[in-house]
């Protein structure tokens, strides 16, 4: 047994070194089978190209594959429990559930459903760091910050931009700014960030954008544009929880439920091929002002529709960049309300707009403005749209809880039993969730 004081930093790097190895394997190997089934070059293009009664039995097939896979395990696990296991200590996360669940969600994807990848990859994160200090005899007070850890090399590998991972942590995952997690986290990220650019590639994955700030009024106007992003979060979120609901009044089996799942997927996208996948390709489109007003408001209720069909179903995956997508939607249809009344011109405003939207959009669903914004600057590469960022992200996650509305994660949590309020005093966990 490796002496004591070099048991946890051994654990870290391994922890870092795994999880952005399974990001550049899952990413790569997605894109190595649209090649070599669909000879296509993403998922939309594969989908494109399938006739539309293909799309559904594509769709249907994946669905009930990628759902089966996922239930091999018999143990349910998601973000959720990478969030209980660091904030409460309970540490159940299994990295043969996870490796099940990566299955799963690896064909949901490469059969074109409306999830996003970061899920498995920050599940897998953590579960390393659990599955590490449990080999290596490591305290429970320590493991908890190898989870944390792990959980930002996930998001670290899955987005490419450290600050966000980190950030990410410490207002989603742990809550507080404790150095015992940030200090580890940093590490963790620095090192899966740098191999996952030394194989995906150094720039922002979305390309390098340009915002022009003029002055106060495209402050105010971007703060508005929170207030609207909000909105669209809270519909986003009803509309998943709405068809979870639904999926569970019908009372279908397992396989059935994934197959109905499959096939809602699978009618949208024989109109809408775009909502096919995390949605990663549309948003490239959008920020390069290629998409018209009506493709894009159709664009934003069927997305809401597949993803809460995906999700609803019980297919594993993320819906962080799903979320990303119907803001950058929603900004690019504000910036474009803004060239109709003259109040700004050209593609570039549109462009912009559409940044600040996928960032406030994600702070009002997950209720962390600072890893929205921060996440956001660093996807973009563009210092200037920092202050829009900033107000728009704040002005969403006010809007958002003043509504009533909870981050996707912690009303997961809720629905568990499980819940704290973070205060001035610290986190606040009331008895029942101990």
């Amino acid at each position: 047994m490796t002496g004591t004081p070099f048991r946890f930093p051994l654990a870290l790097i391994g922890v870092a070194v795994g999880a952005s190895a399974f990001a550049i394997l899952f990413r790569e190997s997605l894109s190595l089978g649209y090649q070599l089934l669909f000879s296509a070059d993403s998922v939309i293009e594969a989908v494109t190209r399938l006739p539309p009664l293909g799309r559904i039995a594509v769709l249907t097939v994946g669905a009930v594959t990628a759902g089966t896979l996922a239930r091999r395990s018999r143990q349910r696990q998601d973000v959720g429990n990478v969030m209980e296991a660091v904030a409460l200590g309970h540490v159940r996360l299994s990295l043969r559930t996870t490796w099940w669940r990566s299955a799963g969600a690896w064909v949901a994807i490469a059969s074109g459903l409306s999830i996003g990848r970061e899920g498995p990859l920050i599940e897998m994160g953590g579960s390393l760091g659990a599955s590490l200090a449990r080999s290596l005899g490591i305290p429970l007070d320590r493991m908890r910050v190898l989870v944390a850890a792990g959980t930002a090399a996930g998001f670290a590998a899955a987005y490419n931009t450290p600050f966000a991972a980190v950030l990410f942590v410490l207002e989603t995952v742990v809550g507080i700014a404790a150095l015992d997690a940030l200090l580890p986290a940093i590490v963790a990220t620095v090192i899966a960030t740098a191999l996952t650019r030394a194989v995906v590639g150094i720039g922002p994955i979305y390309g390098a954008r340009a915002f022009t700030l003029d002055g106060p009024a495209d402050l105010l106007s971007c703060a508005l544009l929170g207030g609207a992003a909000a909105l669209v979060a809270i519909v986003f979120k009803a509309a998943l929880r709405r068809t979870e609901r639904l999926f569970g009044a019908a009372r279908l089996g397992h396989t059935a439920r994934f197959a109905a799942g499959g096939a809602v997927v699978g009618l949208v996208a024989m109109a809408v091929p775009a909502v096919a996948g995390n949605g990663y390709e549309v948003l490239n489109l959008i920020l390069d002002h290629e998409l018209t007003v009506t493709f894009l408001i159709t664009l934003l209720i069927f997305k809401i529709m597949a993803t809460s069909a995906s999700v609803g179903a019980g297919i594993p995956g993320g819906i962080f960049t799903p979320v990303l997508l119907a803001g950058g939607v929603t900004g690019a249809l504000w910036g474009e309300l803004l060239n109709a009344l003259h109040i700004t011109a050209g593609a570039s405003a549109v462009g912009s707009f559409a940044l600040v939207g996928m960032a406030a959009t994600a702070a009002a669903s997950t209720h962390a403005p600072l890893t929205a914004a921060v996440m956001v600057f660093e996807l973009s590469g563009d210092y200037p749209i920092v202050l829009p960022l900033l107000i728009a992200t704040s002005v969403a996650t006010a809007v958002s809880r003043t509504l009533g509305s909870e981050s996707v994660y912690t009303s997961e949590l809720r629905r568990r039993g499980l819940a704290w309020e973070l205060t001035l005093d610290g986190r606040e966990i009331p008895v029942s969730s101990t």
